[in-house]
């Protein structure tokens, strides 16, 4: 008899970001590192002999915490990766929910039926992961195994082995990050003995699904709203000084029109419905020569501010960097702007140096967007 424990990933950035990861290789969060040295801990006293995982990053990451205590290699499969999602890769939940809302729902509640041109159907994602399952565990007779893989193969694995429709989330939910499923092969046939147990996870280590506002950003001419980023841009260095002393208008939007000239996704306007939550400002020429992206400025209204909406605004930022094929993203911040620095500073930036400001000290940061980073 093969025994065989499939694991969902840690938390990666889509999961973190609100944005849509499929075959999307984005890297793992502060808390989804913590997650996975508790999964190391669970699994450091069971005898595992083999190792596999989806080819991308987070859950080749996940897998390290069953090699931290077992020298054993990792064996990838493309087949155990999620579910392709086409042009929805990196999409905000925000912006799929507005544009799409009855294919999302089908995303969400009617698998069976779901269909989007250029992404995988459940039914697809389910034939791959189910073949290669099978051919690990013929593989592998009276052995342990260990699977990391994603929440929607696992999903689309469980519900075949169990007899159930894809569209049975209640038996199958999405497994938690780092979710682990227990299953015995044997005379070609699978039983499951437990599912989605995340029992290693201590409460503050566990995701949880708050009823947080949920933002689009829709990209804009500058031109079109002077005003609002004017405006936004005066907020910003208030809350960050106390005043307006050294603050030029003009001067932030004429470059935000430059920014727009160059690339016309680099400025972005959030919205909580129609309700205006924010702005984006990136300068995507700065830093290309040296392969990181400028931040020049990253703001949210003061009603949408001490919530966890910072992270959905940065998440904007790091798909576009990691899409125009940049290793980092730097910014400036005062450093008397305490909570900008402690959301930088939990969120992976660096400090690199300093530099006179218009009216205390800049800090240039920097977050290292490349694998293993964080």
């Amino acid at each position: 008899m093969t025994e065989i424990y499939v694991i969902r990933h840690v938390q990666a950035e889509g999961n973190l970001y609100r944005h849509m990861q499929g075959h999307w290789d984005g890297d793992v969060t502060p808390l989804g590192i913590r997650q996975r040295d508790a999964l190391a801990e669970r699994f450091r006293t069971v005898p595992v002999d083999a190792v596999y995982s989806s080819d991308l990053w987070r859950a080749r990451f996940t897998a390290s915490a069953i090699t931290k205590y077992h020298d054993l290699p990792v064996q990838t499969d493309r087949r155990l990766r999620e579910i392709n999602i086409g042009p929805w890769e990196t999409e905000p939940f925000a912006n799929i929910i507005w544009e799409q809302p009855e294919q999302l729902d089908s995303f969400m509640h009617d698998q069976e039926h779901f269909y989007l041109a250029g992404a995988e159907t459940y039914q697809q994602v389910q034939a791959r992961a189910l073949t290669a399952l099978y051919e690990i565990a013929e593989q592998n007779p009276g052995r342990t195994v260990a699977v990391t893989t994603h929440g929607i193969t696992i999903r689309c694995i469980l519900t075949k082995l169990l007899g159930i429709s894809l569209n049975d989330s209640e038996t199958v939910p999405i497994f938690q990050n780092t979710g682990v499923a227990h299953l015995f092969y044997e005379d070609g046939q699978f039983r499951v003995d437990y599912l989605n147990d995340f029992s290693h996870l201590p409460p503050e280590l566990q995701r949880s699904y708050v009823n947080l506002p949920a933002l689009r950003h829709v990209c804009v001419d500058p031109t079109q709203y002077r005003a609002l980023y004017e405006q936004s841009y005066a907020d910003a260095w208030f809350a960050a000084h106390g005043n307006l002393n050294g603050f030029e208008a003009d001067t932030y939007y004429r470059a935000a029109c430059e920014h727009h000239i160059h690339d016309s996704e680099a400025v972005m306007v959030l919205y909580e419905g129609e309700t205006y939550a924010g702005l984006i400002d990136l300068d995507t020429k700065r830093g290309e020569h040296a392969g990181y992206g400028w931040v020049s400025l990253l703001y949210l209204c003061p009603e949408y501010r001490g919530q966890g909406l910072g992270v959905q605004l940065l998440g904007r930022v790091v798909a576009k960097y990691r899409h125009l094929g940049r290793s980092a993203i730097r910014l400036h911040v005062a450093e008397d702007n305490l909570p900008a620095l402690a959301f930088y500073r939990a969120n992976g930036f660096r400090e690199l140096s300093r530099v006179p400001g218009a009216q205390a000290q800049l800090l240039l940061m920097e977050k290292d967007l490349r694998h293993g980073h964080v």
